[in-house]
């Protein structure tokens, strides 16, 4: 360098990287935690998007689809429902934050008309903490 002229030695350069580095490894995993964290809310309003579906399809059909029609009634019309005025989602059926299909069935348990859920991060019926279901029913 000439004299007068100023810029970063190497072991500056080297300082501020290991710091990067120290606050990266510091806050990675508060973000890391945060998306695990917010993945069974993001089923809850993709489940409650799919019910209020399901309540458009009953009031045009006057039931919710059955079992093995399945959610796929809210795409394409059932050859048994002549009333049917959707389809009631505007895209594809959604899958759950991690990648499974959503369940559905009617009745539902306890005496619901159906049924709809996520079997959580596990994708096995049962399970605590973020392997636990998720199910609203109607």
């Amino acid at each position: 360098m000439l004299a007068g002229e100023s810029g970063f030695t190497l072991i500056e350069l080297l300082v501020v990287l290991v710091i990067i580095g120290l606050l990266a490894t510091l806050v990675a995993p508060n973000f890391i935690g945060q998306s695990e964290k917010a993945k069974p809310k993001t089923a809850r309003v993709q489940l409650e998007n799919l019910r209020n579906a399901l309540d458009m399809f009953q009031l045009d059909v006057g039931r919710y689809p059955s079992t093995q029609e399945g959610l796929d009634a809210l795409r394409l019309r059932p050859n048994s429902a002549a009333r049917w005025a959707g389809p009631y989602l505007r895209d594809e059926l959604p899958m759950d934050p991690w990648g499974n299909p959503y369940f559905y069935r009617s009745p539902g348990e306890g005496g619901s008309s159906y049924d709809i859920g996520s079997q959580g991060s596990d994708g096995r019926s049962g399970g605590g903490e973020t392997g636990a279901d998720i199910v609203i029913s109607g």
